[in-house]
C-alpha cells in the first residue's frame, strides 16, 4: 500500500468521478483506477461502486476513506512538524468558523502572528455542525463555533473565549425603542432584517420571540452576514445580532444605535480541536496561544 493510492482514494471521494479526481492529482485516470483497484486487491475488499461512471463508496470504502484520511493527515503533520523544528516564525493553520463570529478571527490572527510571523492561516465559513465533521475528517485543525453544540463523546477539545450576548441594532434613522435596553416584545415592533431560519444564532432570536409570545416583523433572511450589514447599515432596516457580528463600520449618519435585549441568551463560543494523542509543536503552541484569549469583555454591550 502506497499514501499515492490514499491520495487518490481521498481525491476519488471529493470530485466522485475518476477523471477530474486524477486530474486534480496530476495523473492519467487509467492510472488513478489502477491504483484504486490494486488498493482493493491489497485490502481484499471492494471499495468503489463502479459503473459508467463512479456512484459512490460502498460500505468497506467509507472505513478506508475514514483511515486515508487520518493517515495522511498524520503525515502532513509529521512534515509539518519537521519544517516547524527547522524555522519556528512558519507553518500552516487551517480554522473553520460559524458566521457570527467570523470578526473574531482578525483578533485571532494578531495574536498568532505575533508570535509565529510567518503563519499561514486558511480561514473558511462553516455552520458549527459543519465544523465537527471538517474536524472529523481532518479537513480543519480548529473550529470557532458554539459550544454546546461539541459532542460529549470525548473526541474534541475545546477553550470558551466569550459568552455571546445578542442586541438590537439600526442605523439613525430608524426609531429603536428604550434607551440601553428593551424588551422582546419590544423589538417585535421593529422592521428587521434576521439571519436565516437554519442559523443557530437565529433559531436563538425566534425562541426568544416565542417566549416573550410575540411575532417579529421581518422584513429580509439571508445567511450573508454581509447582506444585513449593508442593510442595517444603509438605514433601511434594523437587526438583532451577537455583538460580536455587528457591522464594524458606523452609518453616515453616525455610531449605530443598540440596545441590549432582556433577557438574552449567553451560549458560550469558542475554539474547538479534535483531540490527538500528539500534536505538532505548531498546534501545541496556537492552542496555548489562542486559550490565554479572553474576549469577554470585548463583546459584550
Amino acid at each position: 500500500m502506497f499514501l499515492r493510492q490514499l491520495t487518490y482514494l481521498i481525491a476519488l471521494d471529493q470530485y466522485r468521478h475518476f477523471s477530474r479526481a486524477a486530474e486534480h492529482c496530476g495523473v492519467s485516470q487509467p492510472a488513478l483506477s489502477a491504483a484504486i483497484r490494486q488498493l482493493e486487491h491489497e485490502l481484499g475488499v471492494t471499495i468503489v461502486r463502479r459503473n459508467r461512471r463512479m456512484f459512490g463508496l460502498t460500505p468497506e470504502g467509507e472505513r478506508v476513506l475514514a483511515w486515508a484520511r487520518q493517515t495522511v493527515a498524520d503525515l502532513d503533520s509529521l512534515r509539518q512538524e519537521a519544517a516547524f523544528a527547522q524555522d519556528v516564525a512558519g507553518g500552516s493553520i487551517s480554522l473553520g468558523v460559524m458566521p457570527p463570529a467570523i470578526q473574531v478571527v482578525p483578533l485571532l490572527l494578531e495574536s498568532l502572528r505575533a508570535a509565529v510571523p510567518a503563519l499561514h492561516v486558511e480561514v473558511t465559513v462553516f455552520s458549527s455542525s459543519d465544523i465537527l465533521r471538517e474536524l472529523r475528517e481532518h479537513r480543519i485543525q480548529l473550529g470557532l463555533m458554539y459550544l454546546d453544540q461539541v459532542p460529549v463523546d470525548g473526541a474534541f477539545e475545546t477553550r470558551e473565549m466569550y459568552a455571546e450576548q445578542h442586541v438590537l441594532a439600526a442605523a439613525g434613522g430608524i426609531v429603536l425603542p428604550g434607551r440601553g435596553a428593551c424588551d422582546w416584545a419590544a423589538a417585535a415592533s421593529v422592521p428587521l432584517c434576521l439571519l436565516s431560519r437554519p442559523m443557530r444564532s437565529r433559531q436563538m432570536v425566534d425562541a426568544c420571540f416565542r417566549e416573550a409570545g410575540v411575532s417579529p416583523s421581518v422584513m429580509l433572511e439571508t445567511n450573508a452576514l454581509e447582506l444585513l450589514h449593508s442593510e442595517v447599515l444603509s438605514g433601511r432596516l434594523a437587526t438583532i445580532l451577537p455583538v460580536a457580528a455587528l457591522p464594524a463600520g458606523a452609518p453616515e449618519g453616525g455610531p449605530l444605535q443598540v440596545r441590549r435585549l432582556d433577557p438574552s441568551p449567553a451560549p458560550g463560543v469558542g475554539l474547538v480541536r479534535v483531540k490527538q494523542t500528539v500534536a505538532t509543536a505548531l498546534m501545541v503552541r496556537a492552542w496555548e496561544i489562542v486559550s490565554g484569549l479572553s474576549l469577554g469583555e470585548a463583546f459584550r454591550f
